[in-house]
């Protein structure tokens, strides 16, 4: 069986098991999240389509994990201007567990 849902702007196609990043949610690690926004159902001899979301839908996983990304270099350069700026970004996410997806 596999759901996608909607979190943080992005859509992720997810079954029972798979562990997945998502943009940084305010949940301690060991606590359980569930996601409502359930676009699609998918399962072997029936899929359920929502429009736009299915009702009575949900995934629910456990976060493993809050944590920062690889650092990202962002150099800006303007030739012959004599300016140049060099910054660095990490961004932040939550690894998450896919435990159950009702629907």
């Amino acid at each position: 069986m596999q759901a996608i849902f909607v979190t943080g702007g992005k859509q992720y196609k997810v079954s029972e098991g798979d562990i997945i990043y998502i943009e940084k949610l305010n949940v301690e690690a060991g606590e359980t999240v569930s996601f409502d926004q359930v676009l699609a159902v998918l399962d072997g001899e029936g899929s359920k389509i929502g429009t736009p979301v299915v009702s009575g839908a949900s995934v629910s996983g456990k976060v493993v994990k809050n944590g920062k990304g690889k650092k990202i270099i962002v150099f800006k350069y303007r030739p012959k201007k004599d300016s140049k700026s060099k910054q660095g970004h990490r961004q932040p996410y939550t690894k998450v567990q896919i435990e159950k997806i009702v629907g």
